[in-house]
């Protein structure tokens, strides 16, 4: 529920209400179309709050920010792809010189 979740993050309901129309925050919704706000939600809105409110950026700069987290996990999941590759063909190619 929009409420305890704005509660929860210590903002306005309307505030959540923006978040969700940038695109910053995306709650899952009943066969009633309430929005429901999983823990990981609160973590995100609580972390749009630091970024807003300590370090001064603006939902454009937030936005960023989230992107390159993406990009920061899709590279780390890559690299890890990478590197097991790399692995077998380091042991295909001791098996073959053996």
């Amino acid at each position: 529920m929009i409420s305890v979740a704005a509660e929860l993050a210590g903002m306005h309901p309307q505030t959540l209400r923006i978040y969700e129309a940038r695109g910053l925050i995306n709650p899952q919704r009943s066969p009633k179309n309430t929005r429901l706000y999983s823990a990981e939600d609160v973590s995100r809105l609580r972390r749009i709050q630091e970024l807003t409110g300590e370090m001064g950026m603006n939902l454009a700069g937030v936005e960023r920010v989230f992107e390159l987290e993406q990009e920061i996990l899709r590279m780390r999941r890559r690299l890890t792809n990478l590197e097991r590759h790399s692995e077998r063909i380091r042991e295909e190619l001791e098996s073959e010189l053996q």
